[in-house]
């Protein structure tokens, strides 16, 4: 149970991919209780030596937790496990839904938190392995301020910033803002990839490119970085896989035809990282949709 004198709480985390598990670290760290849950129980079983109680179910990690914590792949997935969990939670505790999901699902995730008497949160976050890692995430959160005092310490651990984007977890104020976001991500990752290919198709040492730009309006760090690991071979462990990143760019495309907005790149991005997929490179960095620019699989960008 929560000690609101130290800060100290029980959280219940479903789902430790990358994502999940680093911030369950984090909040050991931070001196919280944490119990974590995930389909696959060799992802989890990895976080007992960091003090972690492995639950045998999605149920036992939430019981009598105050804040639940789910990071899981999809909205759908979310949906499911909740449906299992929710029942054995408490009365009143946090439920922090920090999964990207489709916007229409916060309603949805909202209504089943009701239903048990949970507090929701939609409350993604903007960032990959390192800055989770390093507990450096931003934390877009939309939900009520009457919990706000519980979910703190949380937010806290695992990030270094928290925007709130109001009060109605359900309106997925947070969950529209991160698609936004991550429009830029997905689009800025794919104009890198498209870059690179095409000077090596005409022989241009990217060198080159790179001095050209260098310190003008054109150039940035995540530029940078995401060419790096295509030129030096660095695309494994993945800071964020093709394949998360090719569900992220189809829900951003879903969500602007709802809205009545083409995203002409989001959707050519989406397939540039299916073809990724299909050539092998799924489970690498999502800068690995480099390799998407060419008929027959490469092995190396250089």
């Amino acid at each position: 149970m929560a000690d609101l004198t130290t800060g100290t709480r029980t959280v219940g985390v479903l789902g430790t991919g990358i994502m999940g598990a680093a911030m369950a670290r984090n909040l050991l760290r931070a001196g919280h209780t944490v119990r974590v849950w995930n389909r696959t129980p060799a992802k989890a079983g990895p976080l007992a030596a960091d003090g972690a109680q492995v639950a045998g179910s999605a149920a036992d990690a939430v019981r009598d937790a105050d804040v639940i914590l789910t990071m899981l792949y999809d909205g759908g997935t979310v949906l499911e496990v909740m449906r299992e969990a929710a029942p054995a939670a408490r009365a009143g505790a946090v439920w922090v839904q920090s999964t990207t999901a489709a916007v229409e699902s916060a309603g949805e995730l909202a209504d089943l938190a009701r239903r048990y008497g949970l507090l929701f949160y939609d409350a993604p976050v903007l960032g990959t392995r390192q800055p989770a890692e390093a507990g450096q995430l931003t934390v877009l959160a939309a939900g009520p301020a009457e919990g706000r005092e519980a979910v703190a310490p949380v937010f806290d651990a695992v990030g270094a910033r928290t925007v709130w984007a109001g009060e109605d977890g359900a309106a997925a104020g947070a969950t529209r803002l991160k698609l936004v976001a991550n429009s830029w991500v997905v689009a800025v990752t794919a104009a890198t990839g498209e870059t690179l290919a095409l000077a090596k198709g005409l022989g241009v040492d990217p060198a080159g490119f790179f001095d050209l730009i260098s310190g003008g309006p054109l150039d940035m760090g995540y530029l940078h970085a995401k060419a790096g690991l295509i030129l030096d071979g660095g695309l494994l462990p993945p800071s964020f896989a093709v394949n998360t990143a090719e569900k992220d760019a189809r829900l951003i495309v879903e969500a602007g035809e709802r809205h009545g907005v083409r995203l002409d790149v989001a959707a050519a991005s989406a397939e540039r990282f299916a073809r990724a997929a299909a050539q092998g490179h799924g489970g690498e960095d999502m800068a690995a949709a480099y390799f998407a620019s060419f008929d027959e699989p490469r092995s190396e960008a250089g």
